[in-house]
């Protein structure tokens, strides 16, 4: 069964770039525009791993990191974080919101895919 990616990005062209790379490699792939998007569909089924950008309207990357850790279902579902946001403060503040690794854009969708197979459980 493949495993499900869920990826939390404003922008629907870098969606469906992130899209292609996971379903390539062998990934079934939910899209959310935003941070409040996600947690709706953030239902209960089982998520594996979670892809999501810092800067978003509505409900930032780093707010919605916040949330999902509270959700018992999600709790320990890894996030990676896949931004153009590369100081060290935002880094730590992803680390501390629990999010388990940090990919800068522009990035290259192998390094992406490398980062989900060695994170998704």
């Amino acid at each position: 069964m493949s495993k499900t990616i869920l990826v939390v990005d404003d922008s629907a062209s870098f969606r469906t770039v992130v899209k292609l790379a996971l379903q390539k490699a062998g990934y079934t792939v939910v899209e959310a525009g935003d941070g409040k998007d996600a947690l709706g569909k953030l239902t209960g089924a089982k998520v594996n791993l979670i892809v999501c950008d810092v800067n978003m309207p509505n409900m930032d990357g780093l707010a919605f990191l916040k949330e999902v850790k509270t959700m018992a279902a999600y709790k320990f579902t890894p996030v990676i974080m896949l931004t153009t946001e590369s100081q060290e403060s935002k880094k730590a503040e992803g680390r501390a919101a629990g999010a388990k690794a940090w990919i800068t854009k522009p990035f290259q969708p192998s390094q992406l895919v490398d980062a989900v197979n060695r994170l998704c459980v």
